[in-house]
């Protein structure tokens, strides 16, 4: 059974503003507009403008201390900004208490209330709209089956796993069909065979109901499996926004390539790179971009349009799928990752090798 909750309206209005909101209800735009916000002389969030569009899966990545969690507080509305202004649906909400904000949310905790059945914990939030018992019920029923838990409505929390638990506040912040939903560190407290089917749940749920989210994350591959767009944020302040795929290939600074995976930053490498850098920039090539073989191995048919440098491997590191290796070549140590297949030729500490690329696949990174 599918579940489709906008062709249901929910009557929970306070008044007819209200009404009119829940009729007409659709995924929200939102829009940062020069936001800092300063903890003593500390800005944790400076100068912040960026817009998240209706419908779109948008992550904020960045490391500990980057101010992507405070952003998204501030979205809630559990922090105000000291400057600036934050626009959802085009209409302000500096002045808007967070349980006014109809949004959903997801915390890493699952903060699930612990005395209440799964049932009772997604009727919650129905009921605070005043929604009527036999509406509730069936919606309920409704969702426990689209999130996979049909027959665990009768438990505790505890008596979950941790997947599941993170089902039940997926359910939960969706079970209303808020117009935004933010996920702060969703996947966090979940072993890594868990977050990936939670990631492919999660993709599903967003494609099902369309809702803008924003979701908060350390995890460079959760962000980029699941986002339309990702923000890198570094000290407060944005490094880069784009597309997964053009911010791994292309990041513009030498701080979103090494944080987006593994990088290979050709300064001062002790062999010529054959791309000229561009003023202020340095090369940058990715790790599986680089092909190893044998020194004395022929070479590819497209050679015209490689560079070739020789090395020593320093290390071997076997990771199931991938093999990566740790080669010295001129001044600096390539990373090399490659996919393991039969019959591969694998080189160990010591051996002497060439590695070469497609003078098109470097890339120039500022510093």
């Amino acid at each position: 059974m599918t579940l489709h909750l906008k062709s249901t309206s929910l009557p929970i209005a306070e008044d007819a503003e209200d009404e009119a909101l829940e009729k007409n209800r659709v995924p929200a735009q939102i829009e940062f507009r020069r936001i800092t916000k300063m903890y003593g002389a500390v800005a944790a969030v400076k100068d912040l403008s960026l817009v998240v569009h209706r419908g779109e899966f948008f992550t904020i990545l960045g490391p500990s201390g980057s101010g992507k969690t405070t952003a998204l507080m501030l979205l809630a509305g559990f922090v105000a900004p000291t400057e600036g202004d934050i626009l959802i649906g085009g209409n302000s909400v500096g002045a808007v208490p967070s349980y006014r904000r109809d949004q959903g949310i997801v915390f890493q905790s699952y903060a699930l209330f612990p005395h209440l059945t799964v049932r009772r914990n997604l009727e919650f939030p129905l009921e605070m709209r005043g929604m009527k018992a036999a509406e509730r019920a069936a919606r309920v029923d409704r969702m426990l089956e689209r999130v996979h838990l049909k027959d665990f409505g009768g438990r505790m929390p505890s008596q979950l796993s941790g997947g599941q638990q993170q089902r039940v506040a997926l359910a939960r912040a969706l079970i209303a069909d808020p117009p935004l939903l933010l996920l702060d560190e969703p996947l966090g407290a979940l072993d890594r065979n868990l977050r990936d089917q939670m990631q492919v749940e999660m993709k599903s749920l967003h494609k099902e109901f369309g809702i803008t989210t924003i979701c908060v994350t350390h995890d460079q591959e959760e962000a980029l499996t699941l986002s339309d767009r990702i923000v890198v944020m570094r000290d407060g302040q944005i490094e880069q926004t784009d597309a997964p795929e053009a911010l791994y290939d292309r990041p513009a600074t030498c701080f979103v390539a090494n944080f987006l995976g593994e990088a290979n930053i050709l300064e001062n490498p002790g062999f010529e790179v054959e791309s000229a850098s561009p003023f202020g920039t340095v090369a940058m090539l990715r790790p599986e971009r680089i092909c190893v073989a044998a020194r004395a191995a022929p070479k590819r048919a497209d050679a015209d349009q490689r560079q070739f440098v020789t090395g020593i491997v320093e290390d071997m590191i076997y990771a199931g799928p991938l093999r990566k290796y740790h080669v010295r070549a001129g001044n600096s140590v390539l990373i090399v990752r490659e996919h393991v297949a039969a019959g591969q030729q694998v080189f160990r500490p010591g051996d002497e090798v060439r590695l070469d690329w497609l003078r098109s696949d470097v890339r120039f990174v500022t510093a």
